[in-house]
């Protein structure tokens, strides 16, 4: 299975130039802070897409999905959930790190432990807004600022790929141990359309 990887799109998603494969997916902050026009109009772009599937989660950004009952849509919505397509099991969580005054976040520590702990054990592919503490997480300033307790998680469950997004230059591919890391965050850290989707096969 031929998979496209996208995150942060920040509204430039008219803009990508997707390659073709059987799966695309949007791991957050599609941008839908300003409401159900933004979301509808992302909808309608994604159902114009050529993918057999298609799985997406949100991020901090995306006040919509936080705020409203997200069914019926064009694409597999996944909230602290899972699926299992072509015998490959995913799991998507919208949370990050709390700061500021976003959504979809948890305080360090306990909050944020029982939100990892119902990542099952046998997850091939792990989707989350937020990356893991050390991996694809330095800011421009230098400052680390992924999930500790999400590393913890992911070191125990050992999925094939973590794919996410957040914190924007620190787009990127690591490998370590049995899990390919994907920063696949598409703008820049001035939220300019600069990355190419990543492309993985499973």
């Amino acid at each position: 299975m031929k998979i496209i990887c996208i995150a942060d799109t920040h509204n430039t998603y008219n803009d990508l130039i997707l390659p073709d494969g059987d799966m695309l997916i949007v791991a957050g902050d599609i941008d839908t802070y300003h409401g159900k026009i933004l979301f509808n109009l992302f909808n309608n772009w994604i159902s114009s897409l050529d993918y057999k599937y298609k799985i997406v989660i949100a991020g901090n950004h995306d006040k919509y999905f936080a705020e409203n009952n997200i069914v019926n849509t064009p694409y597999i919505y996944l909230n602290d959930s899972g699926v299992e397509i072509e015998g490959v099991k995913f799991y998507g969580s919208p949370v990050s790190p709390k700061f500021g005054h976003w959504y979809f976040m948890k305080e360090r520590g306990d909050e944020s432990t029982k939100v990892w702990k119902q990542i099952p054990d046998d997850t091939d592919v792990l989707i989350t807004h937020g990356p893991p503490y050390g991996i694809l997480d330095e800011t421009a300033f230098k400052n680390k600022v992924g999930c500790y307790d999400l590393l913890q998680r992911v070191l125990k469950v050992k999925p094939k790929y973590h794919i996410f997004g957040h914190i924007h230059e620190a787009y990127g591919i690591e490998k370590k141990g049995e899990t390919t890391f994907i920063n696949t965050s598409v703008v820049d850290f001035h939220y300019n359309l600069k990355n190419k989707p990543i492309v993985i096969e499973i």
